[in-house]
């Protein structure tokens, strides 16, 4: 596999989703990211898993979240309860629950195994509530992302073989036909006065 080509596919899912005029993660913010790399390869799901396509996928995710100081989890795969891997810090700084699990190839996956290796402080959480993120191949990280979920429209969708779709959070919209969800001066309150 064509590990520049996995590097330039995910660089282009991640300028897609960063550049969405719709929404906007804010520094502090947590973004998942679900990664099959047997998905990767074309292959089907935890069958194939690879250390150099999670390394590939894990420097490329921090090359470009660190600078917009966005706190990454990497999602595991079934075998681990698909517990999350993230720096200490995080969990700390989010309040999360840490777990006893260490990843592994075929419990956690290659992107977990990778990660682990790389970050400074490693810890696994069994929950998290993210505000937005990316699966690679069908991991099904909604589980993870704020209620209420949204797709993210990606014209790059692909990293490798592996399908890419996107996700991010929105506030509920609450209430019937007669409420409002933007303020504007037509929408000024009538506390019945006049």
């Amino acid at each position: 596999m064509d590990l520049a080509k996995i590097k330039q596919d995910l660089t282009a899912v991640l300028t897609d989703y960063f550049n969405n005029d719709k929404f906007e993660l804010k520094p502090g913010s947590l973004f998942v990211v679900g990664c099959s790399t047997s998905m990767i390869r074309g292959e089907w799901m935890g069958t194939d898993s690879a250390l150099s396509i999670g390394k590939t996928v894990y420097e490329t995710l921090q090359e470009f979240l660190k600078p917009r100081k966005i706190d990454l989890a990497i999602q595991g795969c079934e075998h681990i309860n698909r517990a999350l891997l993230m720096e200490r810090e995080v969990a700390e700084k989010h309040d999360f629950e840490i777990v006893s699990v260490m990843p592994s190839m075929h419990a956690g996956g290659g992107t977990q195994v990778a990660a682990y290796e790389a970050m400074q402080d490693p810890v696994e959480v069994e929950h998290i509530v993210a505000q937005g993120g990316i699966d690679i191949g069908g991991t099904d990280i909604g589980m993870h992302v704020k209620f209420v979920q949204v797709p993210v429209r990606l014209n790059h969708h692909k990293v490798g073989a592996a399908n890419v779709t996107g996700l991010y959070t929105r506030p509920k919209l609450i209430g019937g036909h007669r409420a409002l969800y933007t303020f504007s001066d037509e929408n000024k309150i009538d506390h019945g006065m006049n």
